[in-house]
C-alpha cells in the first residue's frame, strides 16, 4: 500500500514516518511532483485537513492523507487555532508566532492550551477523519531546541518538559499528531 502525506513540512514528514508501519509506503508531495501551495482556506482545522486531502486526490489521483494542526489557547478564546502557522503574519515564522503568543499572554494567569490535529484520509474514494488532542499549558519563556512550531512554549499536562525538550518518541506517544496518526494506522490495519 502507498499513501501520499500531503505536507511540505519536512519536520511533520519525519515525525509521521516514525509512526507509519513499514508495509505502508509514504510518499511526500515532492515525490508526486506537487510543488504548489495547497489551499488552506477553511475556517476550521478539520476543514483545512479535508481540503488538502481532496486537493491531492482530485489533482493527482493518489490515495492520501493530510493533517492540519492548531494550538488553541483558552485565555485567547481558542486563538491562534486555525491560524497557528501564520499567527504573526503570512511569513509563517515560528519565532515570530511564539513571540506574539507570549506577548498576548504576558498579563494572563490562565495559560491552559491544547494542540489539536485532524487527519483527513481519502482511500478508495472514501473520506475518514481522525482527531488527536494534547492538553497542556503555555510556558512563560521558550524552553528546548527540539521539535518545531510552538514546541518550545508548550508543556503537556503531567510533564515538566516542553515538546521541544522531549525526544521524538516521547512526543509522538503523548502528542496530538501521534494520537491522530495512531487512530489512522489502526484504521488502515483493520
Amino acid at each position: 500500500m502507498q499513501l501520499v502525506f500531503a505536507t511540505n513540512n519536512q519536520n511533520k514528514l519525519k515525525e509521521v514516518q516514525t509512526l507509519i508501519p513499514s508495509h505502508i509506503k509514504l510518499l511526500s508531495l515532492k515525490d508526486i511532483g506537487c510543488l504548489e501551495d495547497i489551499p488552506e482556506t477553511k475556517s476550521t482545522i478539520e476543514g483545512n485537513a479535508i481540503q488538502k486531502a481532496e486537493y491531492i486526490k482530485t489533482n493527482y489521483g493518489y490515495d492520501c492523507f493530510a493533517d492540519d494542526t492548531g494550538l488553541e489557547v483558552k485565555a485567547l478564546n481558542g486563538d491562534p487555532g486555525v491560524f497557528s502557522a501564520r499567527y504573526a503574519g503570512e511569513q509563517r515564522n515560528a519565532e515570530d508566532n511564539m513571540n506574539k503568543l507570549l506577548n498576548e499572554l504576558s498579563n494572563k494567569e490562565d495559560r491552559d492550551a491544547q494542540f489539536k490535529t485532524v487527519i483527513a484520509l481519502i482511500i478508495n474514494n472514501k473520506l475518514q477523519t481522525f482527531t488527536g488532542i494534547c492538553n497542556g499549558e503555555i510556558t512563560k519563556t521558550e524552553q528546548g531546541k527540539k521539535g518545531f512550531g510552538y514546541d518550545p512554549v508548550f508543556k503537556p499536562k503531567g510533564y515538566n518538559l516542553t515538546f521541544a525538550e522531549m525526544d521524538l518518541s516521547l512526543k509522538n506517544s503523548i502528542g496530538h499528531r501521534g494520537k491522530a496518526i495512531t487512530k489512522l494506522v489502526d484504521f488502515l490495519n483493520s
